[in-house]
């Protein structure tokens, strides 16, 4: 994606911070890879400021005011760099996206999977959460836009 302006180091810094938001939805889908590997849970670390703030809202609806916040204050705001506003709502997408395969996993799949093949799906849902993340964390601080298939597309519709 060709840049719209330069990005100052601030820019750069709140565009990466956005995506600890999809980190802290996808980071149960870990569960099975921080019982083999222990070192991984340090990756929930950076994100205690964020379970924090979710849980002094009440009834679990901590996910749905800081989506709510984003969206109307960050991504809607012309004010604000598009850069930020595109990562954003990147970041954004992808937190729906893992919802939604949430729900699909708990309607769905979850009296069908089990054991092993449970596993499995948690792994590779989380180590693609991880991917997504990680990129867009480095793609962000070097000033570039993180480029996803159709993320990326739908990212770009809703910040023009």
């Amino acid at each position: 994606m060709t840049w719209r302006s330069s990005t100052t180091p601030l820019d750069r810094t709140f565009a990466a911070l956005v995506y600890l938001i999809p980190l802290y939805d996808g980071i149960v889908y870990g569960r099975f890879l921080f019982a083999q590997f222990p070192f991984l849970t340090y990756l929930q670390y950076p994100l205690l400021p964020l379970a924090i703030v979710y849980s002094l809202i009440p009834f679990g609806l901590g996910s749905l005011l800081v989506f709510i916040a984003l969206f109307v204050g960050v991504v809607r705001n012309e004010k604000i760099p598009h850069f930020i506003r595109f990562n954003t709502m990147q970041a954004i997408l992808i937190s729906i996206i893992l919802a939604i395969v949430s729900l699909i996993y708990q309607v769905i799949l979850q009296p069908l999977i089990r054991g092993f093949f449970a596993e499995v799906l948690f792994n590779t849902i989380f180590l693609g959460v991880l991917v997504m993340v990680g990129y867009s964390v480095v793609q962000s601080a070097r000033g570039r836009y993180a480029e996803m298939p159709v993320i990326s597309e739908a990212s770009y519709l809703q910040t023009r």
